[in-house]
């Protein structure tokens, strides 16, 4: 497979990722054109390479910025916006998981906790049922957040050693 074949392949391999994480696929698929750039490419250059709309490329730039994956820089003597991605799969694997827990385990953690207030006869079966379920979820859902909490702070061989070690 010659590189520019490999590049495409990449681009769209990132782009059906992408949608797994959360993230649309033509988003994902800006994010991996500025990861296998040796340069920081402009707005016109992503729209040109990934043959998208300006609108369509704006938008995504604007939206990996915000999700931290994709930075803004710019260049003495030009007008123009460069845009470019921070290449440690590490450090991506971990602002992925920061902005999907913000976005969304914490609103349901906050929803769980507002549903375990609920009031009822804790001899009614479906209170009981409720309040059980409820309990269970909210349960999961806190040590999914501790967990991701671990993995946030962690240095890349720690985390990985330490999941090699309960798999053992």
């Amino acid at each position: 497979m010659e590189l520019a074949e490999a590049k495409l392949k990449f681009i769209e391999t990132w782009g059906k990722l992408g949608s797994e994480w959360g993230i649309n696929r033509t988003m994902a698929q800006v994010h991996a054109l500025l990861l296998i750039s040796t340069e920081a490419l402009t707005t016109e250059e992503v729209m040109e390479m990934l043959k998208i709309s300006r609108g369509n490329a704006n938008m995504n730039l604007r939206d990996l910025i915000v999700w931290g994956l994709v930075e803004k820089q710019h260049k003495a003597g030009e007008r123009k916006e460069f845009f470019f991605a921070d290449k440690d799969a590490w450090s991506i694997a971990r602002q992925v998981a920061k902005e999907r827990k913000k976005r969304e385990l914490e609103p349901v953690l906050k929803s769980l906790a507002e549903l375990s207030n609920v009031n009822g006869d804790e001899k009614d079966p479906e209170f009981k049922t409720f309040k059980k379920s409820v309990s269970d979820i909210s349960k999961l859902a806190k040590n999914v957040d501790k967990t991701l909490e671990t993995m946030l702070k962690a240095e890349e061989n720690w985390f990985f050693g330490s999941i090699f070690k309960m798999f053992k």
